[in-house]
């Protein structure tokens, strides 16, 4: 018998994160001392309120089946917290909320609600790779505005108004920003919001790290006038409460949507284990000074591994005003990211990610996540320093000895 898998599974690739992650894994099964930088998963444990309300919802015996849009009570508290946090002028409903396993599958399934072979969807690049493993598997058109690493990361908002034509479905914003760290101004925002209603589109605002800035409150494109309800929120637990194991997100969005990703839900994942929703109503609820320090200790981490970058000749860094990754261009030593990126892995000992596995605008640059200790960040940049050195070196030997093989006579 031929297997044989559908063009668009045979289609999907390994985001860069897993392949380079299962090789350092297996350089440690081999003995080899690695540092991870490559995964976005902070290294704090669950604060201890979370797990102690999911244990004694154990103890309660909530494990059965909970309803297909999340429980009652947990999308009350997102409704309720979600506007707070954002400051908007309208609550949200309950029923403005769809509970999933992580913020990734309701982006999927999100993505299919609204997009039909042929429609069009607009992303940064760089960008998360899911948006566009999403839109391709649905054979909707993905169009990418750059982001510029001489402006802190910002968007290139005429090449974003360039890139909307009438098939155009939706913008997809994230900010704080994976991979760069960067973060969008209040002008940005307003900016977008023009062309969102101007089209008459929506946004859909990946808000997965609204927890993690480091410099003026967090801002949300919901909060720009008439944007509210055009605007569809992802957003979960897993970064600003380290819930990544957990699989708990959210989605925000008219009752419409919701209903239709409660019927994409039911035929797909079901429904979210109950005692983990029961965790996430104590995060919501529960005292916020966990998570504010963790937030300073992340920025020290950013501090510490950008001024080291910086420190390093051929290397730039600018600095992330939010999530927890560095995004420095190397491409003065290797303009190719990925062998750099292979390179640091092998002889260095460092796992840090190739930033073209985030699209074309990301070449020449390496992704470091800094959500690991402060001691390990040192012993990354010890690591990195003499093996950049050592890679320059071999270049300018390898290249006078071409110089000098063409000038032979």
């Amino acid at each position: 018998m031929e297997l044989r898998l559908s063009r668009a599974a045979a289609a999907f690739r390994n985001e860069g994160t897993v392949e380079l992650m299962m090789r350092a894994q297996q350089l440690e099964r081999e003995g080899r001392s690695i540092v991870h930088l490559e995964i976005g998963e902070p290294d704090f444990d669950t604060p201890a309120y979370i797990t102690a309300a999911a244990k004694t919802a154990l103890d309660e015996h909530f494990t059965h089946y909970a309803p297909v849009p999340g429980l009652a009570e947990l999308r009350e508290a997102v409704a309720f917290d979600a506007a707070r946090f954002r400051s908007l002028p309208e609550p949200y409903a309950a029923e403005n909320v769809v509970i999933g396993p992580g913020a990734k599958p309701l982006l999927w399934n999100l993505f299919a609600v609204l997009l039909d072979p042929g429609d069009e969807v607009v992303f940064a690049d760089p960008a998360y790779p899911a948006y566009h493993a999403a839109a391709s598997y649905l054979g909707a058109k993905a169009l990418t505005f750059r982001l510029d690493g001489a402006h802190d990361w910002r968007p290139d908002l005429d090449e974003l108004a360039a890139s909307i034509t009438p098939r155009t479905r939706a913008i997809v914003l994230n900010s704080p920003h994976n991979p760069t760290g960067g973060v969008m101004t209040a002008d940005d925002l307003a900016a977008v919001a023009a062309l969102a209603l101007r089209h008459d589109i929506l946004v859909v605002s990946d808000e997965i790290y609204s927890r993690n800035v480091y410099g003026a409150p967090f801002a949300s494109i919901a909060q720009v006038p008439g944007m509210q309800e055009r605007t569809i929120i992802i957003d979960g637990f897993s970064k600003a409460y380290a819930m990544t194991g957990w699989r708990l997100g959210y989605c925000i969005a008219p009752k419409a949507i919701v209903h239709a990703l409660t019927l994409f839900a039911n035929n797909t994942y079901q429904c979210v284990a109950t005692f983990t929703q029961k965790a996430g109503i104590a995060a919501l609820r529960g005292d916020d000074s966990a998570v504010i320090a963790m937030g300073e200790r992340l920025r020290r981490r950013r501090d510490l591994i950008v001024g080291g970058l910086n420190a390093l000749p051929g290397v730039h860094c600018a600095l992330p005003g939010g999530a927890f990754y560095a995004f420095p261009n190397a491409a003065a030593i290797e303009p190719d990211d990925v062998a750099l990126s292979r390179y640091l892995l092998e002889e260095a000992g460092v796992a840090a990610l190739g930033g073209s596995s985030f699209g074309p605008a990301g070449a020449g640059h390496l992704r470091i996540a800094y959500a690991t200790s402060s001691a390990e960040l040192q012993r990354a940049l010890d690591r990195v320093g003499p093996a950049l050195a050592a890679y320059a070196r071999a270049n300018v030997a390898t290249t006078k000895v071409h110089s000098d093989a063409d000038t032979t006579i």
